[in-house]
């Protein structure tokens, strides 16, 4: 209790806690009477279908005894266990109290005991002695028949009494939860919110330079310590605001000087990083400005060789002739004339000699040139180390993208190798040794008949050679919409649905830059390959091309609903389906064909991307990981 009078914090906890309580309990109570009521409708339901059933039972008898046969007396036999196991039902008897004093109990015995004693031996001696008392059956059925319906109203109450009581539980714990939130914000009101509002006031004259004001809490809780500690820290507020505004007023002029420098090394960024390798027109402007405003200069920019780190002057602020390394002679930026700096004729200049670097990595030095008499503050300082960082990113970033754009270039040269070393220089290979096979058998003289079939491989080699020298043509003239795999085979598939004359659907899942660039050309080559034996043997009407990756692997299949193969063997490997092969083997996976469950043919290939395999050789290691990737992309 002394936790609650001396912390408002322990009052909201305790009055949120017994609100939290009272709806657990509610809910709990509601669920527990609910949970009790489970069934209940399907009973209802089951004590219903009896009294349809007593009916059907007598309606059996009677058309047994105007024709006794022995498909009659089964449907009487089997309606009669029909109602016994619906009366003797998980679905009713659980529905029912376990109390044997029980109302809805009681009723549930007499009406077991009107069937097994009264209507089950009537139909049974009906069946027997093929004769029926409809009398005495047709009373013991309307009694019988009274039974359920009782049950049934019973049960129906019983369902109702269960709801009542969720419903007067429910208004019980409103009715207390209302009352615990209406105690819950009169203290609220007067213990939070007319103090806070009093902090409030204090604060915004606070804000106003106005440090008389006092909030002059009592109490022990925790905004009457907050109020206590306002006042004493505006009386000490007000004691060293004078001091303050005295510093101030000395370093509002630096201030103001730093912030035009940073705005100026802000907007000079743009130029730095979209300039291109021209620094003379990105760099010269800013550093002008610099000069202008913080009265130092000259300022001259030399990078290093990246071969033999010998540094070149690149850029002078105060250069009267053009550079021997300009590259345009309409540029003008090096020959503005600089700002007069104040200084003395006499005054004596120092250099301050910052490094353009990246890491560890040392493109190059900056020097800053300004008086003696006026050594650079410290601001000053972290403004010039800020050019120093800009520049050095600058020259890094026109570095790295030359570099990217030659292992681009040299990327695609190697794939462009790859391709004609794997598909046309084969296919030349293949040529070349039938030619020298056929310059032997007409050396030896052999026959029309064998020379011939020298001469079909001859046709069929080329043939396929052309092709494949179309396929390669295809494939590097491809006009890629968006970057990526996605984009190329969705252009692939496109192009042989109008060739085929039939949908072609495409389904993409993989995550991006997942392979690497030879593995795309592979996957892109496998496709159009199995495309095109689609559209040239398999006479379908739809086909579908889909990519996904699960468990490290890539899975790739290619279906169509045409003819298929003759059996679910793959074929006799062609030529085409030969580099299918090597392909899949070049990316350490499978290729498997065979026919579809629905019709027509299914080409699959699986393999493990090599980023995958990277990741897996160095588990736990997440940055090693995606450095390692990366590198592999590049």
């Amino acid at each position: 209790m002394r936790l609650l009078q001396r912390s408002l914090v322990a009052r909201i906890v305790a009055s949120l806690l017994a609100i939290t309580a009272m709806v657990l309990i509610s809910i709990v109570v509601t669920m527990s009477v609910a949970n009790s009521s489970r069934g209940d409708a399907a009973a209802i339901n089951m004590a219903g279908s009896l009294r349809m059933n007593s009916y059907q039972i007598a309606a059996a008898l009677l058309y047994y005894q105007q024709q006794p046969d022995a498909s009659r007396r089964e449907q009487v036999e089997r309606l009669i266990t029909r109602f016994r196991e619906r009366l003797t039902s998980h679905e009713l008897v659980g529905a029912i109290p376990a109390a044997d004093d029980h109302e809805l109990r009681e009723e549930y015995r007499r009406l077991l005991a009107r069937w097994e004693q009264e209507l089950a031996p009537q139909v049974k001696t009906s069946l027997q002695e093929e004769r029926l008392d409809d009398q005495a059956l047709r009373e013991t059925l309307d009694d019988l028949v009274g039974d359920i319906d009782h049950m049934v109203t019973l049960l129906e109450q019983n369902a109702e009494s269960k709801i009542r009581l969720i419903s007067a539980l429910q208004i019980l714990f409103l009715i207390l939860t209302a009352a615990v939130v209406a105690i819950a914000l009169y203290d609220i009101r007067h213990n939070l919110v007319i103090p806070l509002r009093q902090l409030v006031s204090l604060a915004r004259e606070v804000a106003h330079h106005n440090f008389r004001p006092r909030s002059h809490l009592r109490g022990n809780d925790e905004l009457a310590l907050l109020g206590r500690t306002l006042d004493t820290m505006a009386k000490e507020l007000g004691s060293s605001y004078a001091a303050l505004e005295d510093r101030v007023s000395t370093k509002q002029q630096e201030l103001q000087r730093s912030n035009q420098a940073m705005q100026i090394l802000h907007d000079g960024s743009r130029f730095l990083y979209g300039g291109g390798n021209d620094l003379c027109a990105s760099a010269a402007p800013m550093l002008r400005e610099l000069e202008t405003l913080l009265d130092i200069g000259p300022i001259q920019l030399s990078l290093n060789d990246s071969f033999d780190q010998q540094p070149t002057p690149v850029l002078a602020t105060h250069s009267t002739t053009r550079p021997d390394y300009c590259r345009d002679w309409e540029c003008h930026a090096c020959l503005i004339e600089p700002h007069s700096l104040e200084l003395e004729p006499d005054a004596e200049r120092e250099c301050l000699l910052l490094p353009i670097n990246m890491g560890n990595e040392l493109l190059g030095t900056l020097e800053i040139w300004h008086a003696k008499t006026t050594p650079l503050s410290d601001s000053t300082r972290r403004l010039l180390n800020a050019l120093s960082d800009q520049l050095a990113t600058a020259v890094y970033l026109q570095r790295r993208i030359e570099e990217q754009q030659q292992v681009t270039l040299m990327n695609e040269r190697t794939i462009i190798a790859r391709e004609l070393h794997d598909s046309l220089a084969q296919s030349l290979s293949y040529l070349k040794m039938q030619v020298a096979r056929l310059e032997r058998m007409q050396q030896k003289n052999a026959s029309r008949e064998t020379q011939a079939a020298v001469f079909d491989e001859l046709r069929t080699g080329l043939n396929s050679a052309y092709r494949q020298l179309r396929e390669l043509l295809t494939t590097f003239r491809l006009k890629l919409e968006g970057p990526g795999l996605k984009s190329t085979l969705l252009q692939t598939t496109e192009e042989f649905a109008e060739r085929m004359g039939a949908p072609v659907e495409f389904f993409y899942d993989l995550p991006p830059y997942l392979l690497n660039p030879n593995e795309e050309i592979h996957v892109l080559q496998i496709v159009r390959e199995a495309l095109a034996n689609t559209h040239k043997h398999a006479h379908a009407h739809w086909a579908a091309v889909s990519l996904h990756f699960s468990n490290a692997q890539l899975l790739l299949q290619i279906e169509d609903d045409g003819v298929g193969l003759k059996d679910n063997n793959s074929p006799a490997m062609h030529y085409g389906l030969v580099i299918m092969s090597d392909r899949a083997q070049t990316l350490g996976g499978e290729l498997t064909l065979g026919n579809r469950a629905a019709g027509g043919t299914l080409v699959a290939l699986r393999f493990t991307p090599q980023t995958a395999r990277l990741i897996a050789r160095q588990p736990g290691h997440g940055a090693r990981d995606v450095a390692t990737t990366t590198n592999h992309r590049e």
